[in-house]
């Protein structure tokens, strides 16, 4: 017999390529043999384990301060919570913000981490167009298109989306411009970890603007934080939020604690005006489950307010030193074969694009290391043909493109699978048979 599908639950009957090849990667992985360069695990050494039990304690022994945190809470989320991000962005002065930004924006809790706040946009705005970068973070493009949108991938440069590109595809849609439904931005992109520009990302809300005036709507855009907070390069300018400048209140960002302190804690936030969207999200949350667990937001507000600035100081010096060790060891084992490579600055990742090797599943490239004939250690990696998207500019580049992750592993074993890929390159044959 026949069940009756929604859209979303027939397209998610096939799993996902990515989903398929972390399964079948996970089922067998050996801890201790295999290396791990795929998964964006954050560092295990970064979650400060001892800081997260005084937080659990603090919390357990104050009822005043932190009440009811072991019942059901706000679909707004905590008020110690909400107050306690407020708080960091005006001591860190990430994003540039200040208070009068604070004040006439609004600071809501998602009801499982940063992800659950993307899955909720797609419940609550209207299915259209969204336009993101190419690379794209293709779990979430998947499940927008699972969703019922159409993704618009707009190829990106060294600062971010390319106006040219983006300005060619707005052209290309015509009237279907009315369709837009919403810009998603990852300031520090991810696969590729290219990180958007400060006056990229104000030309980006110029767009969205300039479409909102023309078609008398709100087309909001959308800027997903999730590695900015892990801007590790000096050499970097500090970066600067829209926010303080949004005339139109189409701006939103989306904030997580999971990449600088843990992401089991599974806490997000979005920063944004007081209207529809916000209040359609509030909702969304109370229906997907009352709140995130109110207990855990406490001792998110508590990590907050004690030591998150050091805690910031250390992940950031651990990802720095163990990016300039991997670009040297990506240099030193595949330089010869690379025409590019992205990353290093932010964030935990460095996107490769190979001359002429292809690195899609199929290749001799992925076989021998992501299926490791003859009991060598199994090396898993995110093929850029995941990354792109199949019918965007970049499919054909994408099956030479790879993303190598340099969070959850130590270095040594990453160093161990560089020059376990070059010794992958000179045997490679093309696609096998």
């Amino acid at each position: 017999m026949n069940t009756h599908l929604s859209w979303y639950g027939a397209a998610s009957t096939q799993p996902s390529p990515v989903n398929r090849m972390m399964a079948a990667f996970t089922s067998s992985f050996r801890d201790g043999i295999d290396i791990n360069l795929g998964v964006g695990f954050v560092n295990e050494q970064t979650i400060p384990v001892a800081a997260i039990e005084r937080a659990l304690q603090a919390v357990a022994a104050d009822q005043v301060t932190y009440r009811q945190a072991f019942n059901y809470g706000s679909s707004t989320g905590t008020a110690n919570l909400i107050a306690a991000i407020r708080r960091f962005l005006l001591r860190s002065r990430l994003g540039q913000i200040d208070a009068a930004t604070l004040d006439r924006n609004r600071v809501i809790i998602g009801p499982c981490g940063a992800t659950s706040l993307l899955d909720g946009l797609a419940a609550v705005l209207k299915q259209g167009i969204v336009v993101t970068s190419d690379p794209m973070y293709y779990i979430y493009s998947d499940a927008l298109e699972r969703n019922g949108f159409e993704v618009l991938a707009v190829p990106e440069d060294s600062e971010g989306i390319s106006l040219e590109a983006l300005d060619r595809k707005l052209r290309e849609l015509g009237d279907r411009a009315d369709e837009i439904s919403f810009f998603y931005i990852v300031t520090v992109n991810n696969p590729s970890c290219t990180i958007l520009s400060n006056a990229r990302r104000r030309a980006l809300y110029d767009v969205a603007a300039r479409l909102s005036r023309q078609q008398g709507r709100q087309v909001p855009i959308f800027f997903d934080l999730a590695y900015e907070w892990l801007l590790h390069d000096p050499a970097i300018e500090p970066l600067t939020s829209v926010l303080p400048q949004d005339e139109l209140g189409i701006a939103y960002e989306i904030g997580t604690l999971s990449k600088v302190i843990a992401p089991a804690l599974r806490v997000g936030y979005l920063l944004g005006p007081d209207g529809p969207v916000v209040h359609a999200m509030i909702q969304k949350t109370s229906d997907t489950g009352f709140s995130a667990p109110p207990f855990v937001q406490e001792m998110a507000a508590w990590l907050l307010d004690n030591g998150i600035e050091e805690q910031l100081r250390a992940v950031k010096a651990g990802y720095r030193e163990k990016a300039l060790a991997v670009r040297a060891a990506i240099d030193q084992n595949l330089g010869a074969f690379l025409e590019d490579c992205r990353g290093g600055s932010a964030g935990f990742y460095f996107y490769l694009t190979m001359r002429d090797i292809e690195t899609r599943p199929g290749s001799t490239f992925f076989h021998l290391l992501a299926e490791a004939p003859g009991g060598l250690p199994r090396i898993i990696y995110i093929p850029g043909e995941y990354c792109v998207h199949p019918r965007g500019d970049l499919a054909a580049a994408g099956r030479r493109q790879l993303r190598l992750s340099y969070g959850f592993e130590q270095t040594p074993a990453i160093l161990r699978a560089l020059g376990l890929m070059r010794e992958a390159i000179p045997r490679r044959s093309g696609t096998l048979a």
